[in-house]
């Protein structure tokens, strides 16, 4: 039962973290794109 609670928990934290990352990645591209748009 603990392995499987673990498991979980694990699970829980690295999609967590994934879309965290994401969320970064989208920042950083929107902030991209304004800086491409004020160059304009």
């Amino acid at each position: 039962m603990k392995k499987l609670i673990s498991a979980v928990v694990f699970s829980a934290v690295v999609l967590t973290g994934c879309n965290t990352l994401g969320g970064f990645g989208q920042d950083v591209e929107n902030t991209g794109e304004a800086i491409s748009n004020t160059a304009r």
